[in-house]
């Protein structure tokens, strides 16, 4: 028996929007403060086993429509060929590195070679996260 849940629905909606805005926020945040690809990604998957619980899983799945293992693959690949471009330029597995670029509406912007490797760890971590999730869940 279903229950109309329209102000539980309704909530995560919205709460769903704003963990994943601060997702991205810690994501970002990761180099210089607390944060970075790990905690980034346990917070979208936080995000999403909310709306696992508020909504059903045909109703998720038909609005996210990934494979979540395919995502945590993606990102390892990301993350392994992060660590071995800096072979290429001998010194050790995942040295990394920055410079400054000047953006046209940003000004001068400094890029790290670690922000790949943070999405990298984002997606595993997310990937992993819903799997084991919707594994669990599958088992009812």
């Amino acid at each position: 028996m279903k229950v109309n849940d329209l102000i539980l629905q309704t909530t995560t909606t919205l709460l769903t929007f704003i963990i994943l805005i601060f997702s991205v926020y810690l994501f970002f945040a990761g180099h210089y403060t607390p944060g970075g690809g790990f905690i980034g990604g346990l917070m979208t998957a936080a995000a999403l086993v909310l709306l696992l619980l508020a909504f059903d899983k045909k109703t998720v799945q038909k609005a996210l429509p990934f494979n979540y293992l395919s995502i945590a693959a993606v990102g390892l690949m990301i993350s392994i060929i992060t660590g071995v471009i800096a072979l290429f330029f001998d010194v050790p597995f995942l040295t990394h590195t920055f410079g400054y670029v000047e953006l046209p509406l940003l000004g001068e912007t400094a890029l790290t070679s670690t922000l790949p490797f943070d999405l990298g760890v984002y997606l595993v971590v997310v990937g992993i996260a819903m799997t084991i999730i919707q594994t669990i869940g599958e088992s009812e």
